[in-house]
């Protein structure tokens, strides 16, 4: 049978082969004699998923990476060794597929690969500029400065995400609530009222016809509506995997009253922090700029980033290359031109970077400030139309016992 190995030689020279041999034991015994140290062996084919590792894992949460950027820059800080830290990371986290994955990148490491190349086969946990960024850290020596400010960037990237779902929590529920209490009168409630009525031989109010007839409408035909707008659903979130689509999706983001503004200073914040990483990295500013654009979320502001980047290569200013573009707005144009002119752009970027993030946060409270009230206000007209639909004809049904 034949196996495959990871070792190293007496001199710390690792090698990776494969040797035939009649089990596990002898292939082993046979790699002994010949002076190496085994670090992994294994059958060859007996893992199929290792070589597709991106298909097939898990992805890791975003708190997760960040978590794991800062105690690997401390650990590196503090003299470890990049695989005993990883080895120690791995050994306390209680994610069994991040766990699984940092095993992989420990012997992609053990064979000679270099940090970057290896965190490149997980693009679910860490994406193209992470991974870039990291190969620039190592190429210059600062990997621990370079992890302390990507931990930083996701961090303050995902804090609009976490306050967003805090805030929803609440309205959600109370809408499920809302809902359910309207089933279950209109499943229970409303059809013996209904039977009295018709015992009775009085007229029904508008209001509670209405809501007869949508109930009716849904009872006969509400599977047909699901269907079609599961399928609406399904077809519009195909044509938003399309180029066209996607771009169409992230115009229309942009432009929502209220939650443009916000969707667009979210996004330039994050991209001002990118190229500020990328700039005090060394790199030159055509690849910051594509990096950007790979990473910014948005097709809208990726295009322009590439047009800007095009500019750029033909000899033109970053600020004057921006200034075209609407989506850019002027503030971080004109601190782009001073930061040009000063040649202190990575600042001048952290402080536009700062200020929408301020701007981002009032905004964003703004907005989730409104949803309580504005949901409230709906449920309570739907909770207010339901109660008016069922208890009008029950007090009328009431007046008509009486008066027979």
């Amino acid at each position: 049978m034949d196996y495959e190995y990871i070792g190293y030689t007496a001199d710390r020279q690792v090698v990776k082969g494969k040797i035939d041999a009649s089990g596990e034991k002898d292939a082993e015994d046979r790699l002994a004699a010949s002076g190496y140290q085994i670090l992994s062996l294994k059958a060859k084919g007996g893992s199929i998923i290792t070589g597709m590792p991106s298909l097939f894992e898990k992805g890791a949460k975003q708190e997760e990476i960040v978590l794991f950027s800062r105690q690997l820059a401390l650990l590196l800080e503090s003299g470890v060794g990049i695989v005993q830290s990883l080895d120690l990371l791995k050994a306390q986290t209680t994610n069994k597929a991040f766990a699984g994955m940092l095993d992989t990148i420990i012997s992609d490491l053990r064979a000679g690969n270099p940090l970057s190349a290896t965190l490149e086969k997980h693009p679910r946990a860490f994406n193209r500029m992470y991974c870039k960024m990291i190969a620039v850290g190592e190429q210059t020596g600062q990997l621990e400065s370079v992890l302390r400010n990507l931990a930083g960037y996701a961090e303050q990237s995902t804090a609009a995400t976490r306050k967003i779902r805090q805030a929803m929590t609440y309205p959600i529920i109370v809408l499920v609530l809302a809902v359910a209490v309207g089933f279950l009168a209109v499943t229970f409630i409303l059809p013996p009222i209904m039977d009295m009525f018709k015992t009775l031989g009085g007229e029904l109010p508008f209001m509670t016809v209405m809501l007869i007839g949508f109930v009716t409408f849904m009872g006969s035909y509400g599977v047909y509506v699901m269907l079609a707008v599961l399928a609406g659903c399904l077809l519009l979130y195909m044509y938003t995997r399309t180029p066209d689509g996607a771009l169409q999706k992230d115009r229309f983001l942009l432009k929502i009253p209220m939650m443009g503004r916000l969707n667009l200073i979210n996004t330039l914040a994050r991209i001002c922090r990118s190229i500020t990483i990328l700039f005090r990295s060394g790199l030159p500013l055509p690849e910051i700029l594509k990096l950007t654009a790979e990473s910014s979320g948005n097709m809208v502001i990726s295009n322009a980033l590439m047009d800007v980047e095009q500019d750029i290569i033909k000899g033109e200013g970053l600020a004057s290359a921006m200034g075209r573009h609407p989506e850019f707005l002027p503030l971080m144009v004109e601190m782009t031109r001073v930061g040009e002119e000063t040649g202190n752009l990575d600042n001048t970027l952290t402080i536009v970077a700062d200020s929408f993030e301020i701007e981002a946060a009032d905004k964003l409270t703004a907005v989730l400030g409104m949803i309580e009230p504005v949901m409230t206000i709906v449920i309570g007209l739907a909770v207010g139309f339901l109660a008016l639909s069922i208890f009008v004809p029950l007090y009328s049904g009431m007046s008509l016992v009486g008066g027979g």
